[in-house]
C-alpha cells in the first residue's frame, strides 16, 4: 500500500444492503463495503474482525475504492460482474489474494457505528 497515514474504515452491523446482497448471493452471512464503510448481516463486529481471511479480503475493497474513487470503482465492479461473474470479478480475486496478506489490517484504522 502505498499510503503513510492509515485509512479510517466504519463498520455497521445488521445492514439492510448486506442483508440484501446476502439473499442474492444466497450466503449466510455477509459483509458489503461502499467506499470506506463496511456493512455487515448476521455477523457482530466483534466476529468479522477475529476472522483475519474475511477482515482482509472487506478491506483490500476499500482499498480499491481508495485507489479508483467511488463511482469509478462501482461501474468498473459490476461491469466486471455482469462480464465475467461475481466469482471471476477481478476485484474479488484481488480481494481473495489480500486474504494471506499478514499485516494488511495495520494500514487501517476500524471504528464501530
Amino acid at each position: 500500500m502505498d499510503h503513510a497515514e492509515k485509512i479510517n474504515v466504519c463498520i455497521k452491523e445488521n445492514a439492510v444492503l448486506a442483508r440484501m446482497a446476502s439473499s442474492f448471493l444466497k450466503e449466510e452471512k455477509m459483509a458489503v463495503v461502499i467506499g470506506k464503510t463496511i456493512y455487515l448481516y448476521r455477523a457482530t463486529t466483534g466476529e468479522f474482525l477475529a476472522d483475519r481471511s474475511w477482515l482482509r479480503h472487506e478491506l483490500m475493497h476499500v482499498w480499491q475504492y481508495r485507489k479508483r474513487g467511488i463511482f469509478l470503482f462501482l461501474f468498473k465492479y459490476l461491469y466486471e460482474s455482469i462480464v465475467r461473474g461475481y466469482y471471476n470479478n477481478r476485484y474479488e480475486i484481488e480481494a481473495r489474494n489480500a486474504e494471506e496478506f499478514d499485516g494488511l489490517e495495520e494500514n487501517f484504522h476500524i471504528i464501530k457505528k
